[in-house]
């Protein structure tokens, strides 16, 4: 039977999947399985929201939107010939316009992340052990969403802002290759341990 209409319900949200580049930017030809999933897309449909406590709160983004979401998230579904995924609002990382990841507008309680180069030491002097230098958990703060809800469906500030230099948990989140060669890594403000001065 053939669906061609999918109405997402509550606080989900329906995005059509963009096509996974099959060459990298070297121009080297990928096999399906190595071009990861990807993982963003833009939304076609949104539900009607959540209630939070007594208040009724609108899904965060709006159809037409160019997002980003969560890498293992959703349910994959396929209608008009298009791959499409159903997803929590909650999923959804942050809304990106252009193809520079620098330009990532979190949502919720995400931060976007520049990662620091791996040194010996951090800019406060901080000194880091080898387990930690492979792969580097200090980066500065580039964006952060608006927070998430309270009870009373009000937003709740994030306790991290742009321009901080943070310690963070090197297992979580998106990493993204910025085009300035540099990484960056989306993630829950949670997923934050420290702010370092």
């Amino acid at each position: 039977m053939q669906h061609t209409t999918v109405k997402p319900l509550g606080d989900r949200v329906l995005v059509k999947i963009k096509d996974a580049e099959e060459k990298t930017a070297g121009g080297i030809l990928l096999p399906a399985n190595a071009q990861g999933k990807p993982q963003g897309g833009e939304v076609v449909a949104v539900g009607e929201g959540k209630s939070v406590g007594k208040c009724k709160v609108d899904v965060s983004v709006k159809t037409g939107a160019q997002v980003v979401h969560s890498k293992y998230a959703g349910t994959e579904v396929e209608f008009n010939g298009s791959k499409h995924l159903i997803l929590k609002d909650d999923d959804i990382v942050g809304i990106l316009e252009t193809d520079e990841v620098k330009d990532l507008k979190p949502l919720n309680d995400r931060v976007l992340i520049k990662v620091a180069e791996a040194e010996e030491k951090t800019a406060g002097g901080l000194l880091l052990t080898e387990a930690t230098k492979e792969k580097p958990s200090i980066g500065t703060v580039i964006a952060v969403g608006p927070g998430p809800l309270d009870e009373e469906g009000n937003r709740k500030p994030l306790s991290v802002m742009p321009g901080n230099t943070v310690l963070y948990s090197r297992y979580a989140g998106n990493d993204f290759k910025g085009k300035d060669g540099s990484d960056y890594i989306a993630l829950r403000a949670s997923d934050v341990m420290a702010i370092l001065s």
